[in-house]
């Protein structure tokens, strides 16, 4: 959410941290602008950060620093605020999903400029933020693994595996690497058909035959995020359902041995009467290709499964899994 403040001749654009149950893509944008501006910034101190897979040292906006900036002569002041008395709302039962925070950890950036130029920051200056984080992002992209409702447990994905190290049938490999080019190509060949812009991949075969490596491999062509949804620890449908959302644009969302975390083999084995407190493979028919499958772009989706034979046809169908892959040991 941005909301605005007035004072003086000076106003205060405020960025929150989330816009509802998502994240706000203007704060993530921010955030990531300003760490790159901290480097050439004259300051007795800086905040600095390196996880262990990372190959760069990053800076990290603190608390209450006040950050300048200039665009198209116009001068603009950054601080970032974490208020203790307003914590985000934790919790309220068992099936909300929200990432739990902490006490003072609802965070949010506030931005003071001219009052003259409201206009010009909602039109220019803000897209120039966005396009600039876009652009750092692809240049210092680190893949990240993120079990999926616990955004806190989050790794840098250093997996070997690539197209090029991956055992896997040459004309296969190849036809796959095309379907995947070709995805990211089509945003507007998706918006023209009216579809969610997704594409679903089921890998099937004994254990051990790389289903796993060829994610990685997969989220390491596209420099995409990965995240790992357990369908063991949800408790009914609508929880399933929220669990979209906390996805992020260009990303794997992945459910391993979906024969074994649901009852997919058959719409008829679940009882009606318990319906809505139980995960049911109606309710993840509805998660894959429902309306909450379009709350965002650019996503693949991946089951993994030792028999397909044990799955329900209707989770196989084009539109939820697109792409049957099967994995099988290597013959040398």
């Amino acid at each position: 959410m941005m909301t605005m403040c007035n004072f003086t001749s000076q106003m205060t654009m405020v960025i929150e941290e989330y816009n509802g149950l998502t994240p706000n893509e203007i704060f993530e944008a921010s955030e990531v602008y300003l760490r790159s501006k901290l480097g050439t910034l004259s300051t007795n101190r800086l905040k600095i950060c390196k996880a262990t897979q990372e190959a760069n040292i990053s800076f990290v906006v603190s608390r209450n620093e006040k950050i300048n900036d200039t665009f198209e002569g116009a001068e603009f002041i950054w601080e970032l605020k974490v208020d203790p008395t307003s914590p985000r709302q934790k919790p309220s039962n068992d099936y909300d999903v929200r990432p739990p925070l902490e006490v003072g950890d609802l965070r949010s950036f506030e931005l003071t400029l001219n009052k003259e130029i409201k206009g010009m920051v909602l039109t220019s200056y803000i897209p120039f933020v966005l396009k600039k984080s876009k652009e750092l992002r692809e240049k210092e992209k680190v893949i990240k693994l993120l079990p999926l409702g616990n955004w806190h447990e989050e790794v840098c994905l250093d997996h070997p595996s690539t197209f090029k190290t991956l055992a896997m049938d040459p004309d296969l490999k190849r036809e796959l690497i095309e379907d995947l080019d070709r995805f990211v190509r089509r945003r507007e060949y998706y918006r023209r058909v009216g579809k969610a812009w997704k594409r679903g991949y089921l890998l099937y075969g004994p254990p051990g035959t790389g289903k796993s490596s060829l994610i990685a491999a997969m989220a390491n062509y596209l420099k995409f995020d990965i995240f790992d949804l357990d369908l063991t620890g949800l408790k009914s449908n609508s929880e399933l359902q929220m669990r979209m959302p906390l996805t992020k644009n260009k990303s794997i969302l992945v459910i391993e041995d979906i024969d074994c975390n649901i009852e997919a083999q058959s719409r008829n084995l679940v009882d009606n009467t318990h319906k809505e407190s139980q995960l049911t493979l109606s309710g993840l028919l509805n998660f894959i290709d429902g309306l909450w499958s379009c709350c965002g772009d650019e996503r693949i989706i991946v089951f993994t499964t030792n028999c397909k034979e044990r799955l329900d046809p209707a989770l196989l169908r084009p539109g939820r899994m697109d792409v049957h892959i099967h994995m099988s040991y290597c013959p040398f």
